[in-house]
């Protein structure tokens, strides 16, 4: 049978939802192929059991791809580089949700990355800019018309809004993309956008490929 492809909506630390859709999704771990499109963290209340959750899913399903976004882009520079001047940007980010998930009573601190088990930091230090195959460009938030998809900048993939939203550029294959939250997936035919914004009280969206099917939690 054909290889499907389920991709998976930003979770923003959205753990229940999360489950419910993965419990909805007619997977088969020994055919189909899950895609994370980024934004695992933050905002939500359980980001830490979100990454536990996915941690767990990659070791049974070592083709699972789990792609970077720009909240978890922004934390690995910060663990990266120890610079201070990043802390405001993660804190309205919603960063503090976060650290709060681990059960971190206050603050930050300046600490780079404390918080964090060493089995999520790797998680999140494995992330992928964007994966393809020979029908879809996966990617977080979108793709730069006048270059490849893999000479891209990455924070183009992980903060492009407007300029990839409305260019009509067609990339020779379908982008599958998140970072936007619409109310609805949004279809076109060049692109499909699948963050539902689980996070502001809609829906987690994920995308059965390549028959279009969508499933929310």
């Amino acid at each position: 049978m054909q290889e499907k492809i389920f991709a998976i909506g930003d979770i923003h630390g959205c753990y229940d939802k999360l489950r419910k859709l993965m419990e909805r999704l007619p997977y088969n771990p020994e055919r189909d192929r899950l895609v994370f499109i980024g934004d695992y963290i933050d905002r939500g209340p359980e980001s830490a059991k979100v990454l536990d959750y996915l941690c767990e899913l990659k070791k049974a399903n070592p083709r699972m791809i789990a792609l970077v976004g720009n909240h978890e882009h922004l934390l690995i520079e910060y663990h990266k580089t120890e610079d201070p001047a990043l802390v405001p940007y993660l804190r309205q980010m919603g960063l503090d949700a976060t650290v709060h998930s681990y059960h971190h009573e206050e603050g930050f601190h300046l600490q780079p990355t404390s918080f964090l088990p060493k089995e999520h930091l790797d998680f999140l230090l494995s992330l992928e800019p964007l994966w393809q195959n020979e029908d879809y460009i996966f990617v977080h938030a979108g793709l730069d018309p006048e270059k490849l998809p893999e000479n891209t900048d990455i924070s183009i993939l992980c903060d492009v809004r407007e300029a990839f939203l409305l260019s009509q550029h067609d990339f020779g294959k379908k982008v599958i993309f998140g970072h936007t939250p619409f109310e609805l997936p949004l279809v076109t035919p060049t692109k499909i956008g699948i963050d539902t914004g689980a996070s502001l009280g809609n829906m987690l969206t994920a995308i059965q490929l390549p028959e279009e099917t969508f499933y929310h939690a």
